[in-house]
């Protein structure tokens, strides 16, 4: 008789340890299909953020570069009346921003997205670029003041 309550309690106890062992593996698949979908949904909302965020960068710089096509369309008006050395000067420096504007332009249509530090630098360059194009035409402009 404690022969078969021994054999009964050790068969109840080593079931009792494989439904454990079977629950807890059924368990951790599913919390690791659950932190896969979650890994996804960050993945996803990651890109969609970087895709916004890029559009809105490429709308504004559009509009930066749309100003300084304007401003050296105007400054080109005003700069008729220069003498003809100063307006050969000007008109010179005015194609090197003009170019310089439509390189930008260029740049910016042609990025394609490949990864965040590549488009990181990318965006420091073009930002940097574009600043320097800025400074350039106001130094020409504040020269024509004078």
């Amino acid at each position: 008789m404690k022969k078969t309550i021994l054999i009964f309690t050790v068969l109840a106890f080593m079931t009792g340890i494989i439904l454990y062992s079977c629950s807890s593996s059924s368990e951790k698949v599913e919390n690791a299909e659950k932190k896969l979908q979650e890994a996804k949904q960050d993945l996803n909302t990651a890109k969609q953020d970087s895709i916004t965020e890029f559009q809105k960068f490429k709308q504004e710089s559009e509009e930066k570069i749309a100003a300084q096509d304007k401003s050296i369309a105007d400054f080109k008006t005003r700069i008729a009346t220069e003498k003809k050395e100063n307006k050969a000067k000007y008109e010179k420096k005015l194609a090197e921003l003009n170019k310089k504007n439509s390189d930008l332009k260029k740049r910016l249509e042609d990025y394609k997205e490949d990864g965040k530090d590549k488009w990181d630098k990318f965006k420091l360059e073009f930002n940097h670029d574009m600043d320097e194009i800025g400074k350039a035409f106001k130094n020409l402009t504040v020269k024509n003041e004078k």
